[in-house]
């Protein structure tokens, strides 16, 4: 069972040292999402969190909340390679989309999709995000779910 949980002194480590599968096009490292969160803390708007299955960290997402469009941002997801193809990154987002719903704080999720990852984007759209015409400066599309 896919749950997220707040990064600690205890899963730090094994956050950290997660590497991307190559060819997946590029993501910012764990690290620098990291110095992110803590970069934009006193906003109170960005949250990073390890993903669990059980009590094993399999990935890593930061969120970001904009309460102006009322939505909220998948800004970072990623897997390392010994953890993709399980459909973790599926029931992630599904978790996500659901406590977003719950949450009754949001009328969209959003996220940036590297046009290079089909997986992702194959993800994507199959829990209903469509992307919204806008290409960010990176060349990343711009993906959203109407909650």
């Amino acid at each position: 069972m896919i749950s997220f949980r707040k990064i600690t002194e205890d899963n730090f480590e094994a956050i950290l040292s997660m590497k991307r599968p190559d060819g997946e096009g590029f993501v910012a490292s764990n690290a620098v999402s990291l110095a992110q969160a803590w970069l934009y803390r006193e906003d109170g708007d960005v949250f990073p969190a390890a993903i669990y299955e059980e009590e094993t960290p399999v990935g890593f997402l930061l969120l970001e909340e904009d309460m102006e469009e009322q939505q909220l941002i998948l800004w970072r997801i990623m897997f390392p390679e010994e953890y993709t193809g399980k459909g973790y990154g599926t029931q992630a987002v599904e978790l996500l989309i659901r406590l977003a719903k719950e949450s009754g704080r949001y009328d969209n999720l959003c996220l940036d999709c590297d046009p290079q990852n089909a997986v992702a984007r194959h993800v994507y759209e199959k829990l209903g995000f469509q992307p919204t015409g806008v290409i960010s400066h990176g060349g990343s599309i711009e993906m959203q779910l109407k909650l």
